[in-house]
């Protein structure tokens, strides 16, 4: 008649056994409810508008890649490059104007770092310097090209003339759109626009991307047109 019993004891025991091999439950909601402990923000959608930009950005570099390749072809396809009697380009000016754009995109780094925290001030100042150091880079850009037109270096001169301005010239027309686009960004943020806030700056964001493309692309033109 004890047999039952100890075929029951044995069972509970085997149980026992059993479960103390199986993992804890976490009596917790960090599964299940679309909460994460770590690494939540990481997996935030991109901003339609950053996508859009960064779509943007894509096309305009393929742009200028087929500007450069045909550069390329007829720079190698030439007997003379540049042809004689055609004016020296200022390399060393133009250095010097590189090294202005190049400054430019430091301040702009350093302004979009502030948007986390969102200094008004302070990014309202690192704008205004972004884009005043771009409109020296074109006034710089604009006497250089004065000086060679006065020497009859001009779009119509020759292939190589040709080529020069229509790199350098889409460049600066890159340029120009975006020292236009931080002006009216710095001018809407001087005015406490509600365009811009800690929790929407979109709009500053989209400029800074922009003024990355304008500023990596120069150093490419320089290094192929000025340097023959």
């Amino acid at each position: 008649m004890a047999k039952p019993a100890e075929e029951k004891a044995d069972n509970l025991t085997i149980e026992k056994d059993v479960g103390q091999g199986l993992p804890p439950i976490l009596d917790d909601d960090s599964f299940g409810n679309g909460n994460r402990s770590n690494g939540g923000d990481s997996d935030r959608p991109i901003n339609s508008a950053v996508l859009a930009m960064l779509l943007f950005i894509g096309a305009e570099v393929m742009f200028f890649a087929g500007i450069i390749g045909a550069f390329i072809v007829l720079r190698f396809g030439a007997n003379d490059w540049p042809p004689p009697g055609q004016p020296r380009l200022p390399v060393v000016v133009t250095g010097i104007n590189t090294a202005i754009l190049l400054l430019s995109g430091l301040t702009m780094f350093k302004t979009k770092r502030l948007l986390k925290d969102w200094h008004r001030e302070k990014i309202l100042h690192g704008l205004t310097i972004t884009a005043l150091l771009g409109a020296l880079f074109l006034a710089v850009q604009g006497f250089e090209w004065t000086r060679l037109l006065g020497f009859g270096f001009t779009l119509s001169s020759n292939i190589y003339g040709t080529v020069f301005y229509t790199l350098i010239g889409c460049h600066a027309l890159h340029v120009l759109g975006a020292v236009i686009w931080l002006t009216i960004v710095a001018s809407r943020l001087r005015m406490n626009s509600p365009a811009y806030s800690a929790n929407n700056h979109v709009g500053i964001k989209l400029s800074g991307m922009y003024w990355y493309l304008v500023v990596a692309l120069w150093p490419v033109l320089y290094g192929l047109v000025y340097f023959n």
